[in-house]
């Protein structure tokens, strides 16, 4: 499982440029546990390990709509769509849904 999550903190990275420091932030963990994660060493439990996996999804749907440093300004930006908050302020508070239905929005060309 390791590499398995060393893979996914690798694609949260390559496709939204966010760095591990940042990653660490978003799922309300330090930066220590995020680099035992990349070695191999421990793995997320089962609540990270969900965030981290949607995290993982958003940086791949953000990848279709924007450059990798667009996509970093999109996530620590605030956002009109998201009643000017920041999607990462969203994610940190556990509302990763409502990030993924801006995003949904989005792609389909659908502005509410």
């Amino acid at each position: 499982m390791g590499e398995a999550i060393a893979a996914t903190l690798d694609t949260i990275k390559e496709k939204a440029g966010v760095k591990s420091r940042e990653v660490a932030e978003l799922l309300s963990t330090t930066p220590q546990t995020v680099s035992r994660w990349q070695s191999g060493r421990a793995v997320p439990r089962r609540g990270r390990l969900d965030l981290l996996l949607h995290l993982e999804w958003l940086a791949c749907e953000l990848s279709d709509l924007y450059t990798v440093e667009e996509a970093r300004l999109w996530l620590f930006r605030p956002n009109i769509l998201l009643g000017k908050r920041t999607p990462a302020d969203l994610i940190r508070s556990g509302k990763i849904d409502e990030v993924l239905r801006v995003v949904d929005q989005l792609q389909s060309g659908a502005f509410v």
